[in-house]
C-alpha cells in the first residue's frame, strides 16, 4: 500500500518498490525531462514538474497535491500497477535467461511511463535518425510555437490542429528536416479522424501498429515505441540499433520479441538499459 502525504506544495509517495526516478527517465522512453542525480525535472501533460527520490521506496513530486498524484502522476508513472508480479511472470516465462535476470536486476527501477498518445507519436517521429540533445531542443521549440499560435503555454505540446496551421514550412522552419512532412501528415490524420487515437486503445498490438504506420514516415519501430510508451501497450517491442544489438549479442537472433511475453515491452526496456547504460 503507497503512503501518500502532502508537504510543502508537493507530494511524498512511500511504500514504492521497484522504482528508479533515475533509471525511468534515463533509459529513452521521454524527451522533455533533465536527469541529475537523484532527480528528474520536465514537462508532462502541459506541466512542469519535479520528481526526486529521497530513498530506494519513497519520491517526491513538486509542485503537485494529494488530487493531481491520484488523477495524473500515479497514471503517468505507473505506480498503479504491481510491478512485482509482472517481473515476476517475466522471470517464469524466461527462466533460463540469464542475460534478462542480469538486466532486471541492473534495471529493477525502470517502470514504463504513460505519456501523452499525441505527444508521443510526435517525438517518436522526431527521433528518427537523430540524437537526443537534437530531439529534445526541436520539442522544445515546437512547444514554443505552439504556444505563439495559439496563446497557450509554451511548456504544453500543441495539438494536430496547431501543427496542421504550422504547415509543413513551419514545422520545417523549426529544424525538423525531413520529419515536417511526417508531423504534418500525422496532424492532418488525426485531426481528420482518419487516424483515431483513441480508438488503438482497444486494438492489439499488431492492429494498432498497421493503423499508426498509415501515417507517412511512421514505421514498425516508430509505431511500437508510439504503443509502448504512449499507449500502455506492453508487449510492443520497439527495435532499434542498440535493441537489434542487444539481440544479436545476447541470443545470436535465435530470439522473437514475442518469446518475452505479453511483458516483452518492459524486458526490451531491461535488456536496453543494460546493454547501453550499464555495459557501454
Amino acid at each position: 500500500m503507497l503512503k501518500i502525504k502532502s508537504e510543502n506544495g508537493g507530494v511524498r509517495v512511500g511504500g514504492i518498490t521497484f522504482f528508479d526516478v533515475t533509471q525511468t527517465f534515463d533509459c529513452g522512453q521521454c524527451f522533455r525531462f533533465t536527469v541529475e542525480e537523484n532527480r528528474a525535472a520536465g514537462f508532462a501533460f502541459g506541466r512542469e514538474v519535479t520528481l526526486t527520490q529521497l530513498s530506494e521506496n519513497e519520491i517526491y513530486i513538486n509542485p503537485c497535491t494529494e488530487k493531481e498524484y491520484r488523477e495524473l502522476w500515479e497514471r503517468y508513472l505507473s505506480l498503479d500497477t504491481d510491478y512485482g508480479a509482472i517481473r515476476a511472470e517475466l522471470k517464469s516465462i524466461r527462466r533460463d535467461d540469464e542475460k534478462l535476470a542480469l538486466a532486471m536486476e541492473t534495471g529493477r527501477g525502470i517502470r514504463i511511463l504513460r505519456q501523452d498518445p499525441w505527444e508521443t507519436l510526435c517525438s517518436f517521429i522526431i527521433s528518427q535518425n537523430n540524437n537526443i540533445p537534437r530531439i529534445k531542443k526541436i520539442i522544445d521549440s515546437l512547444c514554443r510555437a505552439g504556444a505563439e499560435l495559439t496563446g497557450g503555454s509554451p511548456v504544453a505540446f500543441p495539438g494536430p490542429d496547431a501543427l496542421v496551421r504550422m504547415g509543413t514550412e513551419g514545422l520545417f522552419a523549426l529544424r525538423t528536416g525531413f520529419r515536417a512532412a511526417y508531423l504534418y501528415d500525422a496532424a492532418c490524420k488525426v485531426l481528420s479522424g482518419e487516424v483515431e487515437l483513441g480508438g488503438l486503445f482497444g486494438m492489439s498490438c499488431a492492429e494498432a501498429e498497421t493503423e499508426l504506420c498509415r501515417i507517412k514516415g511512421v514505421g514498425p519501430k516508430v509505431a511500437a515505441c508510439t504503443l509502448l510508451f504512449g499507449f500502455g501497450k506492453l508487449d510492443a517491442f520497439p527495435i532499434d540499433v542498440w535493441v537489434r544489438r542487444v539481440l544479436t549479442e545476447y541470443y545470436g537472433d535465435s530470439v522473437a520479441p514475442s518469446s518475452f511475453g505479453r511483458y516483452a515491452g518492459l524486458a526490451q526496456q531491461y535488456l536496453f538499459y543494460h546493454r547501453r547504460y550499464v555495459e557501454g
